[in-house]
């Protein structure tokens, strides 16, 4: 739909002026979102928003009761929508809007809890919050990933076009007159999830998506190539999952549905299914019609970085617009590393593609990434244009010593190791200039300048094993010196841009823990297929290849880049009790490191 937006002159001074624009208007005008300086305005009174809560008849019976179900959506809107504006809508679709059943028309105080309402309604849009089916409100039964999930959502979307009936508590036909049906979609962790699974359906109306620190498919979430994740998830993951986040009434009806998602784990062999396979919204990304501003935090270890590389790669495959925030925290909303400049791209993406504010945001650099110490890079697109795959082979170890990683092949010979399934990561990648008997590590010299690794690092080895089944991990390490500079921005100091405005005093603190840039893990029976294991013949080798998670990390001068490899990782994977003795043959084993410059 085609809205008009009031524009300020250049220049006009805001405050006063936003208010009388706004106030001064005929009685029979139309209000319209303000923009100034190619941003809306935040004129509308928060305090003045419509609150209402509906019940969107959904095509599905996920509980299998015989009719559709209803889906809860909560709507904050401002007053002017009742006075014939037609407002864009931002909205997040969740399953953690509470389990415990509340008044129909009392609003549950679990929604609205993030910062989009108090900042977008005030500037001219509606605020929606949908509740996944078999939560809060919301009738049916949750699915961890699977289609009624996004059947949830997209039928919020057909709501706000016209294309779905929905109904307020007392029964009265609810009609979202006031939309554009223009939406656009934001949300960490599953939340992100449920944005990227309803675009892949190119559902009509959602022009935007902002997943943040998203899952792209289900199985790289509960598995690393074959083998599981460690126990923070539990077995039978996908009915834990639904029956933590279902109502109490849907915990009450959905026990059958909820067990047959534990049935179809796969936990006894972690290989990949036809149940994961319907929960990989990568290999759908063909159907994404909207745009898509992706964030992920590189030191996230819950949804891991395997996420955002694929769902990126992908994306551009298929020629899909697309902008790319990596920001140096962890599983958050990317304001609380971000700040004032995180909210600024969200309000400018959201303003572009929803009102069609010619702001410039789309003629910026694409990529924009955070390093440790606050400061930004950009670049065209990611990994960085400059990277290049660089060989590292393993080198020649003695028995006081470990290898090297080198730029040219070693020569022959092998080395091994005994599996250790007790030791930690802090024991793995200890004291890496001398030998153990329970992992090798290899070692580039000193590095004689910075190096910036931009991409998915690659392992590739040629390995037999003394069991007919094992893990292989691989560990990816930044070895530096005994204390390193370590700035400590105060937080709220950014000036909109991403630069930090205050003077920051270096901290000069220990390193406790060599820090572990990426990890990558694969039971060695799936070498060949994530479908179809092939059980190792015991002193037999094979030539074995397993990626790491995707890193962009710059390796300081005078840093050793080093990769540990052992079988079990108790600290990431879960234990395989038959890994025994492993052989690496050192001519064929080596690192892929891409490489800013392939140096």
């Amino acid at each position: 739909m085609r809205i008009t937006l009031r524009r300020l002159p250049a220049g006009a001074a805001l405050g006063a002026l936003l208010l009388s624009t706004l106030y001064a208007l005929p009685a029979a005008a139309v209000p319209a979102p303000v923009v100034h300086d190619g941003r809306t305005q935040p004129v509308f009174p928060y305090g003045e928003a419509v609150r209402e809560t509906v019940y969107v008849e959904a095509p599905m019976d996920s509980d299998r009761d015989g009719r559709r179900d209803r889906v809860a959506v909560a709507v904050l809107r401002p007053a002017q929508s009742e006075q014939g504006m037609k407002v864009a809508t931002v909205m997040k679709a969740t399953p953690y809007t509470g389990k415990a059943p509340r008044a129909a028309t009392v609003p549950d105080p679990g929604v609205f809890s993030e910062w989009y309402d108090e900042y977008f309604v005030p500037r001219g849009y509606a605020v929606v919050e949908v509740e996944l089916q078999g939560t809060g409100q919301s009738e049916g039964c949750p699915t961890t990933g699977g289609p009624a999930d996004t059947t949830s959502v997209t039928a919020a979307i057909d709501w706000l076009n016209g294309r779905a009936p929905a109904t307020y508590a007392d029964g009265r036909a609810a009609v979202a007159g006031w939309s554009t049906g223009d939406v656009g979609m934001v949300g960490l962790s599953y939340d992100g999830t449920l944005a990227t699974a309803a675009a892949t359906t190119g559902v009509e109306g959602l022009k935007t998506i902002v997943p943040e620190g998203a899952i792209s498919s289900w199985y790289d979430y509960a598995r690393d190539q074959g083998v599981a994740y460690n126990g923070n998830l539990g077995t039978r993951y996908p009915e834990y999952q639904a029956s933590r986040v279902a109502s109490q009434s849907a915990t009450a009806r959905c026990g059958e549905v909820l067990k047959e998602l534990g049935d179809a784990a796969a936990d006894d062999t972690a290989d990949r299914t036809a149940f994961w396979d319907e929960r990989d919204y990568v290999k759908d990304a063909a159907g994404i019609r909207s745009s898509v501003l992706l964030a992920q935090g590189l030191a996230d270890t819950k949804v891991r970085n395997r996420h955002f590389a694929a769902l990126w790669q992908a994306l551009g495959e298929h020629g899909v617009a697309r902008k790319l925030w990596l920001h140096k925290g962890g599983h958050e909303d990317p304001l609380v590393t971000g700040g004032a400049a995180w909210q600024e791209t969200l309000h400018r993406w959201m303003d572009h593609w929803l009102y069609r504010v010619d702001n410039g945001i789309m003629s910026e650099p694409r990529v924009s990434v955070q390093r440790p110490d606050s400061s930004w890079q950009t670049s065209a697109d990611w990994p960085h244009p400059g990277s290049r795959p660089t060989h590292l082979w393993f080198g020649p170890a003695s028995e006081a010593a470990e290898g090297g990683l080198l730029r040219t092949p070693s020569g022959s010979g092998t080395q091994s190791f005994t599996d250790a399934p007790a030791q930690n990561e802090a024991v793995m990648i200890s004291a890496p200039e001398a030998a153990a008997p329970n992992r090798l590590a290899y070692l580039t010299p000193p590095l004689t300048k910075a190096t910036h690794v931009s991409g998915t690092p690659t392992v590739r080895v040629r390995l037999s094993s003394s069991t007919a089944s094992t893990p292989l991990t691989a560990l990816l390490v930044d070895y530096g010196p005994a204390a390193t500079p370590s700035p400590a921005p105060s937080p709220g100091l950014s000036d909109g841009t991403g630069q930090v405005t205050a003077e920051l005093a270096p901290v000069r603190k220990p390193v406790t823990k060599l820090p572990i840039v990426s990890r990558g893990a694969l039971d060695v029976k799936n070498r060949h297929s994530l479908e179809r294991p092939s059980p190792l013949e015991p002193g037999k080798a094979h030539t074995v290849s397993l990626r790491l998670h995707a890193v962009d990390h710059v390796f300081p001068e005078g840093h050793r880049v080093g990769l540990v490899i052992v079988a079990n990782d108790k600290d990431y994977i879960a234990t395989d009790p038959a890994a025994g003795r492993l052989t690496l043959g050192l001519r064929a084993s080596h690192l892929v490191l891409p490489t800013v410059g392939g140096r």
